[in-house]
């Protein structure tokens, strides 16, 4: 090629591989400005990851030209550069690694061919690129690619960059040629075998709130294994496109070039803000990315919301595509069954006539249609046969699912009103084998949102805050499964209290249709309680339900956060509490369903959320409500009678601690508890040398008796939200010794300083509220404060308290994800309830001023903080009660 003569000149400079670097950087940084502008445009993402490729390329030519034909000349030693993996299928991010394979023709290695490896490799350092490269004779790039998977599959994608083409082509030839003659069958079941591997790695789960865009489910690398299946059946064909197009039909090809388009534009955008090779969309790139890819919000919902529904629906799509593939690999017999064993498919075979209705056949242990327009006869059957997938306790071959995808215009109206559709609806609900999995079949292929309008409106739909892992169809899902498993006793261990309640309620159908519904009013303009009401009801009434039972239902999914609002935010050993919390329920059966539904709800918000403290606080709740509703009288009880000892203790030596780690493998937290004679600022010191020793509290209750012993016990997590002291039980230890000193002497506060808090919960605005109410309890006003949640927030809080002359006597701790939700019950001193309104007013601009300082953001990055979602923060005094209590 013609050389430029300034990087001629670069060649003869004292120092060469600063002045070629020089020379280089200044083109391969215009041509990833011309990939970045045209990415600001709107440009296809592919498109633009081509640009970025061909920057590459122009780099490495000029590159390569210098040092063979400059600097290490030498025309009879012939060497090739070939692009390989992703940058040799022509496409690159801004700070992917390059993937290189430098070919020699022979085994050994001639000085000069290392001399231009070594100065391509420095130069490469030099300009701050990542270089993933090997250096191979002919032969062994030949064998290797024979024997090596992974090597197989970079040599599929590889291309000649520069050097020798005709070296560099006769290998890809001889290694086309060999995979041309070689059953593809092995290597598309490595592929899928690697594919399970790597999504096991990534949470498995597609619909998790911060996805990994390359390698998680539903992620490009998904896609990429679609090519790699393509070009082992069709080595020759540029980039596998002549065997995709026979693979997928018209429609399922637009859907691939969109999805690739789509991820890739996500991925370049991810690369750019973080400045890195990021792959995993983190919470605090999410908003500027939605940004840059002209997202706007609509109404309730925040455009970073509205952007991550989209790519969980593109990330839906690819997980259709890849079975669409595997249906027509297995026509063509190219992919072992990861079904039963053919045995047993025969044996279905011999039933073929049991099954549900005619064109239905059991093919190696999967449940397909023979013919796509069995449906069309009779739409119902898109039902019937999940119905029937359950009943045999098998998955639906490719071919069934992408026939229900293409037969979705088939649900009319008249079809969500049909009874038989309604009924199938139930029993998957109510009486299947495995409700999550056949539900999340169904809603992989978008029939249950085609039934149910209001399923629809929240698949893929994202809440942005930390508390929730999943989409909330995903949650809901998980909850559904939850319920099962708690029914089928497999988590018992967990959940003792409602493994024993779900098997007493009397409409179970009932309870798992809210469940199912629970969620739907997320989004909406009234809130979702309201939202979700008017919704469930009329999802309720066209699937034909009784008006008694659509009562209970609606009443179920308005008041789902009940429970979980009593237990954290209120003092259960109040008598007051309990009866307000009865009289909101009304009956036993509400309270049953309430219960199991609670748990489920908070336990598939995400893995760590729920824990042992939780459960015994809902648990003690549901006994005196049972009590009371039975007609027992309930009284208050004291937390002290767990403690007696450790009271006794403390009257001796004035402070006595007891530490305990978690006992079961669910939960999260590890508990302290001290007792001690009560003073002013006694929970301020201890919540400050708490979060000195880098204590979480996530729950506390204190308890102050008559003789003026105080009782605080905490649940405490370390800062990855592991139990304190689990993996080092010496600081659990160091902390009960530290606490001892802080309620003898005082809190260290000398030693505290401002925290700075990590990007991903800095990106979060979380407005600060504060209600003080003076009428829920006789004896004390209730404080409850919200707002974002960061280190040293409670002690700050006590302090203000204190600073007021005011004794916390019951505190309630909760945190949901970047939002700290407290509740406090508060005396003056001398143990009456304050009633200087004046007082509390001051107290209330106190709480806000502490709640609204912003947090030191993380060291070199600018966090433009984005309103988190708030959609599960209830008022339990907006909840409508039950003017009589009923019993059943």
């Amino acid at each position: 090629m013609t050389l430029d003569p300034r990087l001629i000149e670069a060649a003869s400079a004292a120092d060469v591989r600063g002045a070629v670097a020089a020379y280089l950087r200044e083109g391969f940084e215009a041509g990833r400005e011309r990939a970045r502008r045209r990415l600001e445009s709107g440009g296809d993402g592919a498109e633009v990851a081509r640009l970025y490729a061909e920057a590459a390329d122009k780099l490495l030519t000029e590159l390569w030209a210098v040092a063979t034909e400059v600097l290490y000349p030498h025309p009879k030693d012939r060497l090739c550069l070939l692009a390989v993996g992703g940058y040799g299928r022509g496409v690159l991010a801004p700070y992917s690694d390059l993937d290189l394979l430098f070919l020699r023709p022979s085994t050994p290695t001639s000085e000069r061919a290392a001399q231009v490896v070594e100065f391509v490799h420095y130069v490469l350092w030099d300009l701050g690129l990542k270089v993933g490269s090997a250096f191979r004779s002919f032969r062994q790039a030949v064998e290797q690619s024979q024997s090596d998977m992974t090597i197989r599959t970079t040599m599929l994608e590889a291309r000649v960059i520069a050097g020798d083409e005709r070296l560099g082509n006769d290998l890809l030839k001889k290694v086309r040629a060999w995979i041309r003659e070689t059953d593809p069958k092995a290597f598309i079941a490595a592929k899928m075998e690697e594919r399970d591997v790597r999504l096991k790695k990534t949470g498995g789960v597609r619909n998790r709130v911060e996805p990994n865009v390359k390698d998680g489910k539903g992620g490009l690398r998904d896609l990429n294994t679609l090519f790699w299946i393509a070009l082992s059946i069709d080595p020759d064909n540029e980039r596998g496109k002549g065997a995709l197009t026979e693979l997928l039909s018209a429609r399922e090809m637009r859907s691939f070039r969109e999805a690739i388009g789509f991820l890739w534009q996500v991925r370049i955008h991810l690369h750019l803000v973080a400045g890195r090779a990021e792959e995993k969309l983190t919470f605090d790139f999410q908003p500027e990315i939605a940004r840059r890819m002209g997202w706007r919000g609509r109404g309730n919902e925040l455009a970073v919301e509205r952007f991550m529904r989209r790519y969980f629906l593109v990330a839906g799509q690819v997980g259709g595509l890849t079975r669409a593939v595997s249906a027509q690999l297995e026509a063509r017999q190219q992919k072992r069954s990861e079904g039963l064993s053919r045995g047993l498919s025969r044996l279905f075979r011999r039933g073929r006539g049991q099954l549900a209705f005619e064109g239905l056949s059991v093919e190696q242990g999967r449940l397909t249609v023979n013919n796509p327009n069995v449906f069309a006869r009779d739409p119902v059957r898109l039902l019937m046969l999940f119905v029937e997938a359950d009943r045999l306790d098998i998955d639906l071959h490719p071919d069934a699912f992408t026939a229900v995808i293409r037969s979705l215009g088939l649900v009319t109206p008249a079809v969500r009103r049909d009874p038989r559709a309604s009924d199938a609806v139930l029993h998957l609900l109510a009486r299947s084998r495995r409700p999550y999995r056949v539900l999340s079949l169904m809603n992989e292929t978008g029939l249950l949102g085609r039934f149910l309008p209001e399923w629809g409106r929240i698949v893929g739909q994202t809440q942005f805050n930390m508390y929730h892992a999943y989409t909330v169809d995903e949650h809901t899902l998980q909850a559904i499964g939850i319920i099962d498993d708690i029914k089928k006793g497999k988590l018992e261990a967990d959940h003792p209290a409602a493994s024993t309640i779900i098997h007493r309620i009397v409409d179970p159908e009932a309870l798992m249709l809210a469940m199912l519904l629970h969620d739907v009013g997320k989004g909406g303009d009234r809130g979702q309680l309201e939202d979700g009401a008017i919704s469930a009801r009329r999802a309720c009434e066209r699937l034909g339900i009784d008006p008694r039972r659509i009562e209970l239902v609606v009443w179920l999914v308005s008041h789902h956060l009940l429970m979980s609002d009593y237990a954290q935010k209120r003092d259960v050993s109040d008598p007051a509490t309990v009866r307000a919390f009865a009289e909101a329920v009304g009956d036993l059966e509400r309270l049953r369903m309430l219960m199991v539904l609670t748990v489920a709800d908070i336990r598939a918000v995400g893995p760590g959320v729920w824990n042992g403290w939780k459960g015994q606080l809902m648990r003690a709740l549901f006994d005196k409500t049972e009590a009371l509703f039975k007609g027992d009288t309930v009284t208050g009880d004291d937390i002290g009678d767990d403690y007696a000892d450790l009271i006794e203790r403390a009257r001796f030596a004035g402070v006595a601690v007891e530490t305990a780690l978690p006992q079961a493998a669910l939960e999260s937290t590890s508990r302290i508890a001290v007792a001690t004679n009560d003073r002013k600022g006694l929970f301020a010191d201890m919540a400050a040398t708490l979060s000195l020793a880098g204590a979480d509290i996530v729950g506390a209750r204190l308890a102050t008796r008559e003789d003026g012993t105080a009782l605080e016990i905490f649940e405490i997590q370390d800062g990855v939200g592991a139990a304190y002291g689990l993996n080092e039980p010496r600081r659990l230890a160091l902390l009960a010794r530290a606490l001892e000193r802080a309620v003898l002497k005082g809190a260290r506060t000398s030693a505290q300083k401002a925290h700075r808090v990590t990007a991903r919960r800095a990106i979060f605005d979380v407005h600060p509220v504060v209600r003080i109410d003076t009428r829920i309890v006789p004896h004390a006003v209730v404080v409850e404060v919200s707002g974002a949640d960061r280190p040293g927030l409670l002690s700050e809080l006590a302090r203000a308290f204190s600073a007021h002359d005011l004794s916390v006597r019951s505190a309630h701790i909760a945190s949901f994800g970047e939002r700290a939700v407290d509740a406090f019950y508060l005396t003056d001193m001398k143990g009456n309830k304050p009633s200087d309104a004046g007082q509390l007013d001051r107290l209330r601009q106190d709480l806000i001023a502490i709640l609204d300082a912003k947090p030191l953001a993380p060291e070199g990055r600018t966090i433009t903080p984005v309103r988190a979602s708030l959609r599960d923060v209830s008022d339990i005094d907006a909840v409508p009660v039950s003017k009589t209590p009923r019993s059943r």
